[in-house]
Parts: structure tokens; C-alpha cells; sequence
């Protein structure tokens, strides 16, 4: 009984909670979040790098993607990106975070 007297702090100590360490998104950038309000003005511009650059610095993304008709894309949540949807003439249909 003596040896479980002095073991209780340590166990116990074990099972303490601690505040969990913040991890990050996969594809999250500290401090970028997407905010794609007000970008509905690229809509019909044709995409090109010029275009893509514009709506970067207006929707505050780290990361763009452009998704062409039939792309194939991961459903992953990323906070910091932003997708652009294109017709088949590489028009901008769309504009959304994630």
C-alpha cells in the first residue's frame, strides 16, 4: 500500500489536461486568410497570370488554383487558398475560398 501511496502524484500527474498545441491546416498559411467578398468584378476576365495576381493581393489568399472544366480537385478545406472556376474559354465563372 506504501509503494501506491507515493506512485498516486505521478499518475495522476499523467492524466492532467494541458492545453493542446495549435497545429496548422494542411495548406493553411499563417496569417492569410481567403476573404473573397467584392472579388465578383473578375468574373468574365479571361485567366491569365496578370488576373491571377489580382485576385490574390484582393481576395488576401496565399495560394490560387484554377479549376478548368472537368479538373479533377481535392476536397480538402485549405483557409488560405483560393479557387478560381473557368469556362471551357477560360473565362472566370467563379470565385470561392477553400
Amino acid at each position: 500500500m506504501r509503494k501506491l501511496t507515493w506512485l498516486s502524484p505521478i499518475l495522476l500527474a499523467a492524466c492532467a489536461t494541458s492545453q493542446p498545441a495549435e497545429i496548422p491546416v494542411r495548406g493553411e498559411v499563417p496569417g492569410r486568410i481567403c476573404n473573397a467578398v467584392g472579388s465578383e468584378h473578375f468574373i468574365g476576365q479571361p485567366a491569365t497570370s496578370e488576373t491571377g495576381a489580382a485576385i490574390l493581393h484582393a481576395t488576401h489568399s496565399a495560394t490560387l488554383r484554377w479549376a478548368p472544366p472537368g479538373y479533377m480537385m481535392t476536397m480538402e478545406f485549405s483557409p488560405s487558398r483560393v479557387t478560381v472556376r473557368l469556362d471551357p474559354g477560360h473565362k472566370i465563372v467563379s470565385i470561392n475560398c477553400g
